[in-house]
């Protein structure tokens, strides 16, 4: 027991060595959102709370509070995991269940769909929008986002539906329940692990969302935290870092919390089926 322990040290070493640089600049961070330091210098020598002033007020005058532009990310980050959970729970359940034409082909597109980088299709959703009236808002923007995000939560789902045996549905049938009746009954409760895992990997990916906000509602007041944080470091020869990386730790925190409480949650999205 102790000869294994010993050949697994020099393993540790190697990883605590790569590990260090990153464990330094997590722990400079936090530091330097609550220290002033002298230029040129990495020792602070001062204690300040001067780099959190944004959760009083407004940086600038007339500039937006870093809680509207919470409340503006939570809202598109909640409607993109609503939209997309909700859609992809009844989508997900035809492909797994029904039988009809195409199928096959539907379900390569989504996985083609899914790999299609963002930013390639810009320019396609630019235009649509514009000519349905949505571009430079925020509905148009969850709107998009939602579109990115189903291929990859139907597919997911699809996987959970596939590893629920038939005899359940069967045996609900059998009694008499409609199909709606044996789906919402017997079947959701089965793949409630991939339902909750989708939900919360939809709302972090709204709400690490920059690319969307940023091109497709440049000039609109309801901006999110994303871009908001890149409107800091805009000029970075006047930008205040210490603020910014004190807005960064604000951003983070709630990816964090999540992370921490749901993280059995979150791996049981590799957990449906795999049936074709």
């Amino acid at each position: 027991m102790h000869g294994n322990h010993a050949r697994h040290w020099p393993l540790v070493a190697i990883l605590a060595a790569i590990s260090a640089p990153l464990v330094v600049m997590y722990v400079y961070q936090v530091i330097d959102t609550v220290t002033t330091t002298p230029p040129g210098s990495i020792i602070p020598d001062g204690v300040t709370l001067h780099h959190w002033r944004f959760l009083t007020g407004p940086i600038a005058t007339g500039g937006p509070s870093v809680w509207e532009l919470a409340l503006n990310t939570l809202i598109f980050a909640s409607c993109t995991a609503v939209v997309v959970t909700s859609v992809s729970l009844t989508a997900a359940y035809a492909l797994s269940r029904l039988v009809m034409p195409g199928r096959g082909m539907f379900l390569g597109g989504l996985i083609v769909l899914h790999a299609f980088p963002t930013i390639t299709l810009i320019v396609a959703v630019f235009l649509i929008l514009q000519y349905m009236g949505l571009y430079d808002t925020l509905t148009g923007v969850i709107l998009v986002k939602v579109a990115f995000e189903l291929p990859f939560g139907i597919w997911i789902m699809k996987g959970f539906y596939d590893s629920v045996p038939w005899e359940i549905e069967m045996a609900g049938v059998t009694d008499g329940a409609s199909r709606f009746t044996v789906w919402r009954l017997l079947v959701l409760p089965q793949v409630q692990p991939g339902l909750a895992a989708l939900l919360i990997f939809s709302f972090l990916s709204g709400w690490s969302e920059f690319i969307l906000p940023l091109v497709l509602a440049p000039a609109n007041a309801p901006q999110v935290l994303a871009t908001y944080l890149a409107g800091l470091i805009a000029d970075d020869r006047l930008a205040d870092f210490s603020l910014f990386k004190a807005v960064s730790i604000f951003y983070a925190l709630p990816v964090l919390a999540i992370y921490l409480i749901f993280q059995k949650k979150l791996m049981n999205i590799y957990g449906g089926g795999t049936k074709g």
